[in-house]
């Protein structure tokens, strides 16, 4: 299994960011995640499409858009322009999950689903043939720095047999928390792509913390 690793912005220089992406390729990191944040679905604000747009403009890496706004299916066509390349929402910012998904792969992007730490994995049922992506938070979402909530490797590991049941080939993300100390018990668990912000950013090393978690 090919592991993927994304650092997280949110734990980067926010004055600098153009330097942080510069840095995450020469760290060999694999995708960018990119926390949007609106102050009303979790309690912080980050930034929207015009840094999506930036950031595109001064890197090839994946952009990996995790958008923790409330009613996001105003804004897919937007950040789908500004040059992302997987748009996850939350279920429980959804009224019409199946509709958001539609609409992030009519705009020519991957979708992916994010779940908080409460919510089941069974809002996924009717949703699988749609996923490309499942986002398993292991952090209550808002900030970086917290501490990895165990009861998540459990739902990673259920998580992954609906992957598998499925038969199609979807990501499972796990994000808050990942250290090069417990990303083999992720890995374990069934995820395949890293999301760490402050393991990375906040290294010593951090191109020799990625390779960590990766392997």
């Amino acid at each position: 299994m090919s592991i993927r690793i994304a650092p997280s912005l949110l734990a980067a220089d926010f004055a600098d960011y153009g330097k942080a992406v510069s840095d995450l390729e020469k760290w060999k990191a694999d995708s960018v995640h990119c926390d949007v944040m609106d102050g009303i679905f979790v309690p912080n604000i980050t930034f929207g499409q015009p840094m999506i747009k930036a950031l595109r403009e001064r890197t090839e890496l994946e952009l990996d858009v995790h958008l923790m706004i409330a009613d996001p299916g105003r804004y897919v066509e937007e950040f789908a322009l500004a040059g992302a390349d997987i748009i996850t929402v939350h279920a429980e910012a959804c009224g019409h999950l199946h509709r958001v998904l539609q609409q992030i792969h009519s705009a020519g992007k991957l979708a992916g689903v994010a779940l908080n730490p409460s919510t089941s994995e069974k809002v996924l049922e009717y949703v699988m043939d749609q996923v490309d992506l499942i986002l398993c938070m292991s952090v209550n979402p808002g900030f970086g720095g917290q501490k990895f909530i165990p009861s998540t490797l459990g739902k990673l590991s259920r998580v992954a047999d609906m992957i598998k049941a499925s038969g199609r080939s979807i990501r499972l993300e796990v994000d808050g928390g990942v250290t090069p100390n417990n990303a083999a018990d992720v890995i374990a668990a069934g995820a395949d792509m890293i999301v760490s912000g402050s393991a990375v950013f906040g290294a010593k090393d951090p191109a020799a913390a990625i390779a960590a978690m990766r392997k």
